[in-house]
């Protein structure tokens, strides 16, 4: 019953504020810059208000102190809000000031270290680091390799997030399966923010969706990224999101080898465009088809991520 309410109250608590936040966001001119780089059809998109995750955001996290129970849903907020907070930074800097760079990349992964590593310390402080493993559905301490091992696990889900965000309504679709899918593994608190952080996906979507009125931005993307890996720490099923998660890695690992093939390669590419769902777009599929099938693949995953966990 309390998993159903936390997802109720922040879909329609994210709804609310996205559609307040949208002028707002109009007003303080955050309109998104669209790479040149970039697939031809997205140039359109150009001047669409972005940093909207700040909805997702207060959503799931208004919802969480509400309903908090435990120090798992208090590590869970905390670290929505951390992450979240460099993706702000970043896109401030970028979209408010005019800063082309934003957040410098060793400031912006610097920031995004403390925060993983204090992560990765409650994780082991928490019960000696346990891991949930597939198949044998047993949770294994992984002693002080822990930390080591979660901090790579949570920057790599953070920063695969925010490289997934890149068409209306993929990242904030995706994200609200693969967090309702983490929620039915973990009962407790985590299991709850991971409910009120789907429901406040789905309320952000109906507002993302193409053609979007509004962009996360990487306000809303690490956020979502740090909220999955806090999740993952405090049920023990970090290994458990590359599975239902598996779009992300897809992303990631796509921006990996391009760059690697062109730096080796003689500037040769192996997509058409990284991150992954460009390459389809420039196949031919349309916007909405990508997203659609991105979100029926992640559907099956999270049901094999459940039956193997």
């Amino acid at each position: 019953m309390w998993f159903a309410i936390a997802f109720a109250a922040a879909l329609v608590l994210s709804a609310v504020l996205t559609k307040i936040e949208i002028p707002m966001l109009i007003r303080l001119k955050t309109g998104q810059n669209i790479r040149e780089e970039g697939p031809e059809a997205h140039k359109a998109k150009s001047g669409t208000p972005s940093m909207g995750g700040l909805a997702i955001i207060a959503a799931a996290c208004i919802v969480g102190l509400v309903l908090m129970r435990s120090k798992d849903m208090a590590a869970c907020v905390l670290s929505t809000l951390a992450f979240g907070s460099v993706g702000f930074i970043d896109d401030y800097l970028k979209i408010v000031k005019h800063q082309n760079e934003g957040l410098k990349p060793k400031q912006k992964m610097g920031l995004l270290m403390v925060f993983a590593i204090a992560l990765a310390v409650y994780g082991y402080m928490k019960e000696g680091g346990l891991v949930a493993i597939p198949f044998i559905k047993q949770n294994v301490s992984f002693g002080w390799f822990y930390i080591p091992f979660a901090i790579f696990a949570i920057l790599a889900m953070t920063n695969a997030v925010n490289l997934t965000d890149g068409l209306d309504g993929l990242a904030s679709s995706v994200t609200a399966l693969v967090a309702a899918c983490m929620g039915l593994q973990g009962l407790g608190s985590a299991g709850l923010f991971a409910f009120a952080l789907s429901g406040a996906c789905i309320g952000f979507f109906l507002f993302n969706k193409h053609p979007a009125k509004l962009f996360m931005g990487d306000t809303g993307s690490l956020a979502l990224g740090g909220a999955l890996a806090a999740i993952g720490v405090c049920n023990a099923h970090l290994l458990a999101l590359p599975v239902a998660g598996a779009v992300y890695v897809a992303e990631a690992l796509s921006v990996i080898i391009q760059v690697y093939v062109f730096k080796t390669q003689n500037g040769r590419r192996f997509f058409r465009m990284a991150p992954l769902h460009h390459h389809f777009e420039l196949g031919g599929w349309k916007e909405t088809k990508v997203v659609g099938v991105f979100f029926g693949v992640t559907a099956v995953l999270c049901v094999l991520a459940i039956l193997i966990f």
